[in-house]
């Protein structure tokens, strides 16, 4: 069964909170807040949004001083397309696609020197993403207000650092052994 189309829906959610963006900014959206849980390119993006475009889902527009620079707003359309997205149920846990798990499952002797390895490597990896997220909670989230304003990303952000947390236990814990 093909993967449903998530990427139309994840830029109506940026429009509506940021109305008026331009690609490059959309795209960022990827390289930031976005990006610690869904991944999407350039060479997807501006396809996405020339079809949205044709499908009234949002308009483009531009600035008489910079023709090339193109902005985008959400329509009625649009607005309802969000909006109905966000209400649908969700069904299924994600599929994961985590090697660390695949490779350290098909190990079986518990003296195995690649396990220390492979635990030693996801601990950094973790511990750089943990420093990361920790660092986007303090510069976007510092205070009451701006949690409120955004509280869906303050909550994403706050799951996420659970994680790595629970993550970082779990693998100091094996290392113990």
């Amino acid at each position: 069964m093909p993967k449903k189309r998530i990427l139309p829906y994840i830029i109506l959610g940026i429009l509506d909170q940021n109305p008026g963006s331009t690609g490059k900014f959309i795209t960022n959206q990827f390289k930031n807040e976005i990006g610690e849980f869904w991944k999407a390119s350039h060479s997807q993006i501006y396809p996405e949004l020339k079809k949205m475009v044709e499908d009234d889902w949002i308009k483009q527009t531009s600035d008489s001083n910079n023709e090339k620079e193109k902005y985008y707003h959400l329509t009625n359309l649009g607005k309802e397309k969000l909006n109905s997205w966000i209400d649908i149920p969700i069904t299924a846990l994600p599929v994961v696609e985590d090697l660390f798990s695949l490779k350290l499952f098909f190990i079986q002797d518990p003296h195995d020197p690649r396990i220390s390895t492979l635990v030693n490597k996801q601990l950094n990896l973790l511990e750089e993403q943990l420093d990361h997220l920790n660092d986007r909670e303090k510069m976007l989230f510092n205070t009451q207000e701006k949690r409120s304003k955004n509280y869906g990303h303050y909550l994403i952000l706050e799951r996420a650092i659970s994680r790595l947390d629970n993550q970082i236990k779990w693998l100091k814990t094996i290392k113990q052994c």
